[in-house]
């Protein structure tokens, strides 16, 4: 019983370090509660985990500064010889070597599955899915929530759902929630995960087509939740099987967000469904918990020039005080953190992004593009590229939504999910209304 004492006290003593940011003494602590034997609890095993990475990291950067040493001793050299050296074509292709070349079958492949079509420069319509891949995702995700909800009491599951349900509804009122309940990560993925991660498999579909997707690529995901960037890549990946050899994939995946049991849960996942698979993919986690209004106060400092893309997939901000705080800590974040010809990818809902200037979808597409070219312009950026996927095939509302619903691919595991948990008397489907916006400095 003394030891059971020791070690509750010793956890509550490890909260409160970590709440306080003394990460010193949530470090001595946590090394105490290892050397007593003692199980882990969830955030304790994450904070592990946590200082594992960035042991990790450390190493990558003193790679990356050897490296660099390296580099400026090859590139003198080549300047040097720059009026002999005539590139030919076998250097083009060792240069190659380093991004993922499109491949005309598997880019039909997937415009065929998402039925994708060009409306118009800026605008795809997406009414399909590559089921293959998607159902055996959404299944798992379905049983992993399902058998993780089973194991709270009944009682207790009632309340706190009905907690982090109303939280979450405040979506559809264009207002942020909190997302602090208990059991907002598993809400948040009976609602939105697969259909996130369709839209950002997507988003790499587009980056792959624009030959920019490197086999070796350093990805910080801000706001990351439960991981959503990084399954929706695994995915893309898995799809292009068959189509052409893949080379071995190095991919460090960084994720910077406030709640700790969101990227707790996301790793529990990605344990059991992505670790599975067959992949060559060598992927690097590195978790980082902090809440992005008080990053420059914590003088939280991410690797210098590392990223070679930073992605913000849902994850702006509706009120305007916090959309202009956020957006001077993104700006300094990509000025720093970015490689030199590094990206940016935004993914905003369409009635978030209007409602950012006060208004309503529409069709004008001159308006829009001075509206997304207004956005990145005020993260510090210049704009590559935009486009908006949306499953209707227009901006504005359309008439008889719910009847053409009926016609998109069914979230045919995550649905009864949502009848029991959500009280929800009908069936989701795939549903995509998104910009994806990639800008560099």
């Amino acid at each position: 019983m003394s030891n059971k004492i020791t070690n509750f006290w010793r956890s509550i003593k490890f909260w409160f370090a970590l709440k306080r940011g003394n990460n010193s003494l949530a470090n001595q602590i946590l090394k105490a509660i290892e050397n007593s034997g003692a199980k882990l609890s969830p955030l304790e095993k994450l904070y592990q985990d946590k200082l594992k990475f960035q042991e990790s990291l450390n190493d990558k950067d003193r790679e990356i500064s050897n490296l660099s040493k390296h580099l400026k001793k090859a590139v003198d050299k080549l300047d040097e010889l720059e009026l002999k050296l005539d590139f030919d074509e076998p250097v083009i292709r060792r240069l190659d070597d380093y991004i993922l070349t499109p491949d005309a079958k598997f880019i039909e492949f997937v415009t065929k599955s998402f039925k994708l079509i060009e409306k118009d420069e800026n605008l795809l319509q997406c009414t399909g899915i590559d089921q293959r891949i998607f159902d055996d995702f959404e299944s798992s995700l379905a049983e992993y929530i399902k058998s993780e909800l089973e194991r709270i009491p009944e009682k207790k599951r009632a309340s706190e759902l009905e907690a982090a349900i109303k939280d979450m509804k405040l979506l559809k009122r264009n207002i942020d929630p909190d997302y602090g309940f208990d059991l907002t990560p598993y809400v948040y993925m009976m609602k939105y995960l697969s259909d996130h991660v369709y839209s950002s498999y997507l988003a790499w579909f587009l980056i792959y087509k624009s030959r920019l997707l490197p086999t070796k690529l350093n990805i910080l995901d801000i706001g990351a939740g439960p991981g959503t960037v990084a399954y929706a890549l695994a995915l893309f990946l898995q799809s292009s099987s068959g189509f052409f050899p893949t080379p071995p994939m190095h991919i460090c995946y960084y994720s910077l967000e406030k709640q700790a049991q969101f990227q707790y849960r996301g790793l529990q996942f990605w344990r059991q469904y992505i670790e599975q698979k067959r992949m060559p993919t060598n992927l690097y986690f590195r978790f980082d918990t902090t809440d992005i209004f008080s990053y420059n106060e914590q003088l939280k400092v991410l690797p210098q020039g590392f990223f070679d893309f930073i992605v913000i997939s849902h994850c702006l901000f509706a009120e305007q005080a916090e959309k202009k705080k956020s957006f001077e800590v993104y700006r300094k974040i990509f000025q720093e953190s970015l490689i030199s010809g590094g990206y940016v990818i935004l993914i905003v809902q369409i009635k978030r992004f209007f409602g950012f200037y006060g208004m309503q979808p529409q069709e004008d597409v001159t308006q829009e593009k001075k509206l997304v070219e207004k956005l990145v312009e005020e993260l510090g950026l210049k704009l590559e590229w935009y486009k908006y996927i949306t499953a209707t095939g227009m901006r504005k509302d359309m008439e008889n939504f719910s009847k053409f619903v009926q016609t998109l691919p069914v979230l045919k595991y995550m649905s009864p999910l949502q009848r029991k948990y959500l009280e929800q008397n009908y069936d989701s489907h795939h549903i995509i209304d998104d910009y994806i916006i990639l800008a560099k400095i």
